[in-house]
């Protein structure tokens, strides 16, 4: 079978289930695991190469106003890769390739490829998207068995919060600031299960923009920096510049930090539970092992 991943996290779930050998084309953007490297990439942005979330949040404006596709599709080269499965997403058409169009270059491919659609909002939707993965790829023993191991994880975080009685801290997951957006879909029940509460994002739902005063008077006890598309290291460079900032000068006094949101957070696969371990041992250092700082670290 030969695949190509329209979708990071798409990527990521086909590696996980053990069967890089299938990927022959991923986007531009998928990093994960390193092997990935070796593929053709058949994606590419029509967004500013920058990572100044004002100017990307007016690029985003711009385009959609004009009904520009955020990210273009290699037709040429999809076509001499001669896939039988084209893997996309309908969640956010800010974050990857347009199902839509994804569907349209399909119809135009002959033999015409098998379509896998990805959507999970929550971690039973994540979990669903890799049995549809595996189902396509006849990979099902593959998959209970990775579903098995994020299971026992997240219920190993549970028990150690649990057994503790670990307080519940007041946490902001920032997904964006400039515009402010905290994290929705999965990120509130990330924060949940790592023993977190959530103090204004609403699981399950598209994130939107929330205002400065508001967030403040929410009174998060620690505010996590996790940008989509940033990794830790410019995660941390973006909030070392918001704190610098009188606008966010009531973090002052707060544990604000910096998370892999690439890998951690907003990419709807595998890692999301790696997400949860990394939050647990914010939330409560003391109960679990130390942070890797290719995941996290504490800017203040």
């Amino acid at each position: 079978m030969r695949l190509v991943s329209l979708l990071p996290a798409a990527t990521e779930i086909v590696a996980l289930l053990g069967a890089t050998d299938s990927l022959v084309g991923v986007t531009h953007e998928c990093d994960y695991p390193d092997i990935v490297g070796s593929r053709a990439r058949v994606t590419k942005s029509a967004l500013p190469d920058t990572h100044d979330p004002g100017a990307i949040d007016e690029a985003v404006r711009a385009q959609s106003a004009d009904g520009i596709a955020l990210f273009a599709l290699d037709e040429s080269r999809i076509k001499a890769l001669h896939p039988d499965v084209l893997l996309t997403q309908a969640l956010c058409e800010v974050c990857a390739v347009r199902e839509s169009d994804v569907r349209a270059l399909a119809d135009r491919l002959s033999p015409t490829p098998k379509v896998v659609t990805l959507g999970g909002t929550s971690l039973d939707g994540i979990y669903d998207d890799i049995r549809a993965v595996a189902v396509v790829m006849d990979a099902l023993d593959e998959a209970e068995e990775l579903l098995a191991g994020l299971h026992d994880r997240v219920r190993h975080v549970h028990e150690t919060l649990k057994a503790a009685k670990a307080p519940r801290p007041r946490v902001a997951l920032v997904e964006w600031t400039a515009p402010v957006y905290l994290a929705g879909h999965w990120g509130p029940e990330q924060i949940r299960r790592a023993g977190g509460i959530d103090v204004m994002g609403v699981a399950g739902t598209h994130s939107v923009p929330v205002d400065m005063d508001a967030l403040r008077d929410t009174d998060p006890e620690i505010v996590v920096f996790a940008q989509c598309g940033y990794g830790v290291s410019a995660a941390a460079d973006e909030a070392r510049a918001c704190l610098a900032q009188p606008e966010w000068s009531w973090l002052s006094g707060r544990a604000v930090w910096a998370m892999d949101a690439n890998g951690l957070t907003t990419r709807p696969g595998p890692r999301v539970v790696d997400g949860i371990e990394t939050m647990a041992r914010i939330f409560n250092p003391s109960l679990f092992s130390p942070i890797d700082r290719r995941h996290a670290v504490r800017i203040s």
